[in-house]
This record gives structure tokens, sequence and C-alpha cells, in this order.
């Protein structure tokens, strides 16, 4: 590949549903003599045409946005494009989106806390073909990789846990036993390493296992 410079720069495309952060991340980028912006886009779907009709060099993609997630734009993208080079640039810290994005085939994953050199360096090693993951979300990435995933019953539960229902109203709402909900939160307990429900859904939203 050739190397970036002023009359050939890397061409971004910024997908994030904030247009304030848009803002500032072409404030960063178009500082640079060797990047510009070449769009943007508010959504997944947005992502996807954008890409399509512009074909940029790097993406910076967020993961929670209206309709379509990063996630999902990020596989769409691909599968038209295997070698697109996308960076993953959000506020989750868990190792669960973090890992779940790079399977979909994100080359980089940021923190939007991150500092405006690491992004600007980031966007350059990835265009040379590279791979980045943020330290602190590379060591949780390493540290669960083995984990057994929760069930689709098991997540489901643990919404519920999360919106304060107890044992005997989630057996209602989900038309099972009392037993077959302790059954799940048992294996939730073990899956999650921790011993108690407060733990569980505290975990599970550090982890992204829930969102917000």
């Amino acid at each position: 590949m050739q190397a970036a410079n002023a009359d050939n720069p890397i061409r971004v495309l910024t997908v994030d549903d904030h247009p304030a952060l848009r803002d500032g991340i072409a404030a960063i980028v178009n500082c640079e003599l060797d990047m510009v912006i070449a769009g943007e886009a508010s959504n997944g779907e947005e992502a996807v045409e954008a890409f399509q009709r512009l074909r940029p060099d790097v993406t910076l993609m967020d993961l929670q946005m209206p309709g379509m997630n990063g996630v999902d734009a990020i596989s769409t993208i691909r599968a038209d494009a295997p070698n697109a080079r996308i960076i993953v640039l959000t506020s989750y810290v868990g190792d669960v989106p973090a890992a779940r994005a790079l399977k979909a085939g994100a080359s980089a994953y940021l923190l939007k806390t991150t500092l405006r050199t690491d992004l600007i360096d980031t966007i350059r090693a990835v265009h040379a073909g590279r791979r980045q993951v943020a330290h602190e979300i590379a060591q949780e990435i390493a540290l669960h990789a083995g984990d057994e995933p929760l069930t689709k019953r098991e997540m489901e539960i643990l919404r519920l846990v999360a919106n304060g229902q107890a044992n005997k109203e989630i057996a209602w709402s989900l038309s099972v036993s009392d037993d077959t909900v302790k059954g799940n939160m048992k294996s939730i307990f073990g899956k999650l390493g921790v011993n108690d429900r407060a733990h569980a859904v505290a975990t599970a939203f550090r982890r992204g296992v829930l969102h917000f």
C-alpha cells in the first residue's frame, strides 16, 4: 500500500450518533496532513451506505446507535469488502462487546476517552494493515477467553433480575417454574464468577453482557 501523505491522504469515515463527537473527530483528523474526513454517518444503516458509496480507507465505528448497531454494520461491511479496515471507537469498556466487534471484523478497539495521539496513531496503524486493541480491553478479553457464554434463556432471566424482579416474578413472566429460574440463576452465577444477584448484575454491566 502506498504511504499516506498530503497528496494521498488516508480517507476516514466517521460513524457515531452524536454530532458533537463527529465534529470533534473531524477537527482532530483534519489537522493531520496525511488524513482527511471522507464522510460521516449517524447509525449502522447509514454507515453501510456511506462505506459502499465512499469506499474509505479507514472507518471509525461506534457500537451503540439507533437502528443497526455497530457490530452488525461491521459484519455487513466486511461481507461486502473483506479488506475493510474498521476501528471501533466506543465508551464500552467490557470484554464482551469488544470480542464481538473483533470477531465481526474490526481491526482495532479504542475507547472514546483515548488520547488524541492514540487515535491518530491507531488510524495510521490500521491503514498500514496492523491490529490494535486498548491495553485494558485486551487484558479483559484474555482473562475471559475461555468463559462459557450465557444462553438465551439465561440472558432473559438476567435482564429481568436487572429490572428488579424476584424469582417468582421472573417465573411468571417467562411461564416457567421457580426451580427453572433457580437453576438458571445458579448457572449464571457460575459463568460470571459471582455469588449473588447484585454482583451478577453489576458484573454483567461492567463486562458489557448487559447494556444500560
